[in-house]
């Protein structure tokens, strides 16, 4: 792990986030200033990754995809993030090992439980789907789980997003702490509501603040 690379490009990419961008981010402080704790994100782009790195005080430990860690290049980066990988193709032991290390040593994992880019009816917002095993993972650390959803991220995948007082439109939102109790699916069912009730109070937050969001314009 490498903290200062971390925490290095953190501090470059909030400039290029606070000169391009119009967001609306609610519940930063909900996430718990120490202690183990796991945000669960929905996931839209791959910009979502940036998105939470600028806006969180806390270092972040993201559980990426195997897949992203093939790019020798790409892996070196998000190796150099505390980034892991994890193989959805079978049971990954080893993954699920590293992420109760984490939590152990007291850091915050981020987990993607959509499994992966999700838009539009394949999100959890509407399927009301995620993948099995944040709940189990949890309870094992005992380890809040803050809900996150992010709406507007892809808009960067276009170059002019990126450019200086584009104004470039999204929003983040986290919801209070899950406490770790119960059973895993129940504590999996709670993270679904979560995140739809988040959805659609940052829906309404952002059309207040920055105009109706259409899916078709992120900038005004």
């Amino acid at each position: 792990m490498s903290d200062a690379f971390y925490r290095t490009v953190r501090f470059l990419g909030r400039h290029v986030f606070w000169l391009s961008g119009s967001p609306v981010v609610i519940g930063a402080e909900r996430v718990p200033a120490t202690g183990p704790c796991i945000i669960a994100a929905t996931h839209q782009s791959p910009y979502d990754v940036a998105v939470l790195i600028a806006h969180h005080r806390r270092l972040l430990d993201f559980v990426s995809i195997v897949e992203v860690f093939r790019n020798p290049l790409v892996a070196w980066f998000y190796g150099s993030l505390n980034a892991f990988p994890l193989d959805r193709s079978r049971p990954d032991a080893k993954t699920v090992r590293i992420i109760l290390d984490r939590l152990g040593r007291g850091r915050t994992v981020v987990m993607f439980p959509e499994g992966g880019l999700r838009r539009g009816l394949d999100s959890a917002i509407h399927s009301r789907r995620i993948q099995p095993g944040i709940g189990r993972i949890a309870l094992l650390a005992d380890a809040p789980i803050v809900p996150c959803v992010l709406i507007g991220t892809d808009a960067y995948s276009k170059f002019a997003s990126w450019l200086p007082l584009r104004r470039t439109r999204y929003g983040v939102m986290l919801g209070p702490p899950l406490a770790p109790t119960g059973s895993p699916e129940g504590l999996e069912a709670r993270l679904v509501d979560s995140f739809v009730a988040l959805h659609q109070d940052l829906s309404r937050m952002m059309a207040r603040t920055l105009g109706p969001l259409d899916g078709r314009a992120h900038h005004r």
